[in-house]
């Protein structure tokens, strides 16, 4: 491959000529894990307060911080561990693990804290680089293919501090272009954290609407009553509402059975567990079947289909809506199908405390799955006039198009940032002439 003119191949790729490879150690005026061995906080001496302390649970494979997740240590116990204490501005490699090659960088919430093991924190040397430009190196994939293709992805592999400081980093000839490049990234990852604390407010409006739409505590404009409200054995409802069992409603549907000799390449769409991806139909895991199936199996636009027996627990209960596109599938034995013409509103209650805790009851403590007898015992508050179960309905249906287009646009953002993250941080695109002045 012809290079092009004002670059060079090195050994991770072609880069400017006026860039460097160097060694992460190089770069770093430090490279250190964490705490281990005796010295390592015990269970009793977390606090709910106090220093941060964080293992890798606590940076995200996103980056971001999971402040839900971060131990606390006491003043002693911190400055007893001094091997790693973590500093504004330093950067968070997680070295071991499922999350292996996670990086997140130490703001305002957790300077001053300290890590454990799993994680080595990197302190950029101000004669080589800036904070921030080698927070987005260690993202890149010139730094995650180092890291993944050294992994054995073993639970017990891990870089220490020896191998950590041998990953090759891409530099530019001045501070002024890794000022630059870094400053576009980060741009892009303020827009995607905005997106995430807005996706988030969202979901938690959705779940608080849910609670009172779905009870009647809230009642939509024109469906207001002054009966007022009655006590039952799911809590207080609308004296005008009725508590129904689901088989009142509607019917339940077994999945189908088929062998290792039936699933072809092509054919008849099965639906699995693997199909619903929050709360939504997913087709990145398709199984097909080459078979004669009965009807009852098949599809309609607006079924509830539902995973009803899985290896985990958590997955039980998890459903999603038929659309009109995925009509005419078919779905597999470990998964049913609720069918009625109050789908809409039920769909909801399936999502809501009231189904998912008849499920967690019915499941019992050794069984992971509940049966169509189950189901149709389930009981649900439910209006008594259609009109309003559409309309709320309607209305938590937006809320989930609302989501799902912020959903869409933070996966588009995301990909912005790749792109921008290789053209970049390889200098195939240049923000800043090799003589320093803006492009």
């Amino acid at each position: 491959m012809e290079l092009k003119p004002g670059y060079k191949q090195t050994e991770v790729g072609i880069i400017p000529e006026d860039w460097e490879v160097l060694n992460l150690g190089h770069i770093c005026s430090k490279v250190q894990d964490g705490n281990y061995g005796e010295a390592y906080p015990k269970p009793h001496e977390f606090l709910n307060y106090g220093i941060p302390f964080l293992t890798s649970k606590a940076i995200g494979k996103d980056g971001l911080l999971k402040t839900n997740l971060i131990n606390y240590i006491s003043q002693e116990k911190h400055d007893l561990l001094n091997k790693a204490h973590i500093k504004l501005n330093d950067v968070l490699f997680t070295n071991r693990g499922a999350s292996v090659g996670a990086i997140g960088f130490v703001d305002e919430r957790i300077e001053g804290g300290n890590i454990g093991p799993q994680l080595t924190l990197l302190r950029s040397d101000p004669d080589f680089t800036i904070p921030h430009y080698l927070l987005q190196q260690m993202k890149s994939d010139t730094v995650q293919k180092q890291i993944h293709n050294q992994d054995s992805g073993s639970a017990m592999n891990f870089f220490g501090n020896l191998a950590t400081q041998k990953f090759l980093i891409l530099l530019p000839p001045n501070k002024k272009e890794q000022h630059a490049i870094a400053t576009a990234l980060s741009d892009v990852d303020a827009l995607l954290n905005s997106l995430d604390r807005l996706i988030a407010k969202k979901r938690d409006i959705k779940k608080a609407a849910m609670q009172q739409l779905l009870t009647g505590e809230t009642r939509l404009p024109g469906f207001e009553k002054k009966q007022g409200y009655k006590k039952t054995e799911l809590g207080v409802i609308p004296k005008d509402w009725k508590i129904i069992n689901l088989s009142e409603i509607g019917e339940t549907l077994a999945g189908l059975t088929y062998s290792p000799k039936d699933v072809a390449e092509h054919g008849l769409l099965v639906l699995r567990s693997s199909n619903i991806q929050n709360g939504k139909l997913a087709f990145d895991d398709n199984v097909y079947v080459k078979m004669n199936v009965p009807n009852r199996v098949i599809t309609k636009a607006g079924d509830i289909l539902i995973c009803v027996r899985n290896g985990s627990r958590q997955l039980i209960g998890k459903c999603a809506l038929i659309s009109q596109s995925a009509e005419g599938t078919a779905f597999g034995a470990f998964m049913s199908v609720f069918r009625s013409k109050s789908n809409g509103f039920v769909f909801f209650q399936f999502q809501s405390v009231v189904i998912q805790r008849q499920i967690r009851e019915r499941m019992g403590a050794t069984i992971n799955q509940i049966t169509n007898k189950d189901m149709a015992e389930f009981i649900i508050p439910i209006p008594s006039k259609f009109k309003e179960q559409t309309a709320i309905a309607t209305i938590l249906s937006d809320m989930d198009a609302e989501i799902t287009a912020l959903e869409k646009r933070h996966q588009k953002t995301q990909h912005l940032k790749q792109a921008m993250m290789q053209e970049l941080l390889t200098g195939k695109t240049r923000l800043v002439t090799p003589g320093g002045y803006d492009v």
